[in-house]
């Protein structure tokens, strides 16, 4: 199996079974390989996740070109957005947190998440903030800006799994940025 293919794989699996404390091993059988094949593409477990968590950022991020090409109002598209993203939360928010506090330790594994987390962010999400009218000077704080306070929106609702009072939290976001 090719190191993409396996990577599909491990996120099939962790959307359907998340991700709990499952070794290499049971990963592996359940996606019909080897562990010794994840070790291979991946160096370790840990790197398997950090990897599946990368893989979901990159849906994410691609979630939010497509919804930009339907050109949406932009407080539709930030609304269903929010929806697909807190959604996907409830599945990899943990793992997603847990390997970012890997990230900001600089543990091996996580170089490339690293480098992910977010760079990778702040080009389409300046462009959704110059579509919402913000001064293009100012675009890249707010676009840093929204992308901390969703993802501590995100970190709310995991812990505290009120989604009702998050989504309202995300909906006031929304209207500062188009005011």
């Amino acid at each position: 199996m090719s190191r993409e293919s396996l990577l599909t794989d491990a996120v099939e699996y962790f959307a359907k079974n998340g991700i709990g404390d499952a070794s290499l091993r049971s990963i592996a059988t359940s996606i019909g390989t080897s562990h010794r094949m994840l070790i291979y593409h991946f160096g370790s477990r840990e790197g398997l996740l950090a990897e599946v968590v990368r893989a979901v950022e990159a849906q994410q991020r691609d979630l939010l070109a497509s919804l930009g090409d339907e050109n949406l109002p932009i407080a539709e598209l930030s609304e269903r957005f929010w929806r697909r993203v807190s959604e996907a939360a409830l599945i990899y928010g943990p793992l997603f947190f847990e390997l970012s506090a890997h990230a900001m330790q600089d543990l091996p594994h996580t170089e490339a998440l690293k480098a992910d987390l977010i760079h990778v962010w702040l080009p389409p999400l300046v462009d959704l903030c110059l579509r919402a009218g913000v001064p293009e000077d100012q675009a890249p704080a707010y676009a840093r800006l929204g992308l901390a306070a969703s993802r501590g929106l995100l970190f709310d609702l995991l812990l505290t799994g009120d989604q009702t009072e998050v989504d309202e939290a995300s909906a006031l976001l929304n209207r500062l940025f188009t005011l």
